[in-house]
This record gives structure tokens, C-alpha cells and sequence, in this order.
């Protein structure tokens, strides 16, 4: 029997948790801006559905872009969390992915680090190409990346035992799998979604608490942050994070 999934403790990331950092500075301050970035000339006009809006930090990012924004986050309390930062700018729905109604479809979907979470990814995947996705529109697919080099050094290292593991600190945050490029598209094409844009977002030597505690010197250029961006352009392998863009396939 599968244990019932308390999402508002795997979110917990506060001061007085004694668990790893959930969320790094490395996160808001450089994947979120590079994210934008890449999705940004995909992007459709019209409607944005956001899958999984934690706290709302990334959500702030797509206003600018879009006025009709969708929300579905399973944690009441992150949600709690981003009406405060957003207030009616967005409508928030709470449920599980698996379980949520929508009235329409939408012409940009977004699921940024979250289908590692899911327990059922492919059968999400399937309600985004079938149900919510528009004719024309855009899915924006990231994932955290299981060859990122800083992962890769931590398997030399001992401290993971191998690329794709779930590590006990991500297990306690909900995390169920962990992605490469190829296992990525496995499950967005069992989907029944067509993936037409493959990439990766920043190149990454580094853990993320590494680069939080860098981030604070000058040692860090913006300079720098942007060839690590033009690099995993050309590596995407070794990026942080791995995108694919898909489109509404053939329902199967």
C-alpha cells in the first residue's frame, strides 16, 4: 500500500528544519532568470498553466509575459505563501496534478522541477498533451539533470552512489526519480507528447550550496554566469537542469 504523501513537510524548507535546503540562492537568483531565457522565444501569446507554483518565486517571473495565469500546487501552504507575493494576478487551483479540473486549455504549459516528484509521471504527462494543452501550444519540460558534472563529481566522491540515485536529503523532499536527457523524453514521448526542442540550462561544476556561498563574493562575474549559460548550450548533458520543448502529439 502507498504511504500517503504529506506535501506541505516535503516543502518544509525552513530555518528550524533540520532537513537539507530544499531551496538555494543558486536557484532563484541564476536557474530562474536562465530558465526565463530559454523558454522566453517559445513562448505562445495567450494563456499560461503553471504546474507545481511552489511558493510563487518562479511564478512572479512569467507576469510580465503573460495576464491569464494558472496555478496547480498541491501544498495549501505554498500556496498560502504565493497569494501574498501575488495576490490576484494569478489563479491558484489546490490539488494533486493526478485529481485537478480544469475548465480550459492553455497555450503554455510549465513544469519546472517538479515531475521527479510525481509518482505517476507519464500518466501527468498524458493529461497535459490531452487535456490542458492547446492546438499550438507549448509544453516547457525541466528537470533537474542525473549527468550535471557537480552530480557526477559527487558519485567520484562517494557521496552518491550513482548518477540517476535518489539521494536520501531528495527522497525526504518527494523526489521519486531522477532524470537524464534520455529518460526525459522516454516518458514525455510514452506520453504521447512530441518533443520538438531539446537543450540544457547552465553548465554546472558545482552543488548548489557551493555556489550559494560563492555567490556572496565577487569570485562570480556575471561574466562568468554567462558562459556557463553559452557553454550548456553546447553540452547540454552537463547542464544543471535539462529542457525539452513539446508539442500536442497523437493521443494513443
Amino acid at each position: 500500500m502507498t504511504t500517503a504523501r504529506n506535501y506541505n513537510n516535503e516543502l518544509d524548507d525552513s530555518e528550524n528544519s533540520e532537513r537539507e535546503k530544499y531551496a538555494y540562492s543558486y536557484d532563484f537568483d541564476v536557474m530562474h532568470p536562465y530558465m526565463i531565457r530559454s523558454f522566453e522565444p517559445f513562448f505562445n501569446k495567450g494563456s499560461l498553466l503553471e504546474l507545481g507554483s511552489y511558493k510563487g518565486n518562479f511564478t512572479t517571473r512569467f507576469l510580465p509575459y503573460f495576464n491569464d495565469v494558472t496555478c496547480v500546487e498541491a501544498s495549501d501552504v505554498a500556496i498560502e505563501e504565493a497569494r501574498k507575493k501575488l495576490g490576484n494576478k494569478v489563479i491558484f487551483v489546490n490539488s494533486l496534478f493526478e485529481k485537478a479540473t480544469l475548465l480550459k486549455r492553455y497555450d503554455n504549459i510549465v513544469l519546472t522541477h517538479v515531475l521527479e516528484h510525481l509518482d505517476d509521471p507519464v500518466l501527468v504527462l498524458k493529461r497535459v498533451n490531452e487535456e490542458w494543452l492547446a492546438e499550438g501550444g507549448r509544453f516547457f519540460l525541466v528537470c533537474p539533470n542525473a549527468n550535471a558534472p557537480s552530480r557526477q563529481i559527487a558519485v567520484k566522491m562517494g557521496l552518491i552512489s550513482h548518477n540517476t540515485a535518489v539521494t536520501p536529503a531528495e527522497a525526504e523532499h518527494g523526489h521519486r526519480c531522477t532524470y537524464s536527457l534520455d529518460t526525459l523524453e522516454r516518458d514525455a514521448v510514452a506520453a504521447g507528447l512530441k518533443v520538438v526542442h531539446r537543450s540544457g540550462i547552465f553548465f554546472k561544476a558545482l552543488a548548489n550550496f557551493q555556489w550559494d556561498r560563492l555567490l556572496k563574493t565577487d569570485i562570480i562575474s556575471k561574466e562568468y554566469l554567462e558562459g556557463c549559460y553559452k557553454l550548456g548550450q553546447h553540452y547540454p548533458d552537463l547542464c544543471s537542469s535539462i529542457f525539452l520543448l513539446c508539442e500536442r502529439g497523437d493521443n494513443k
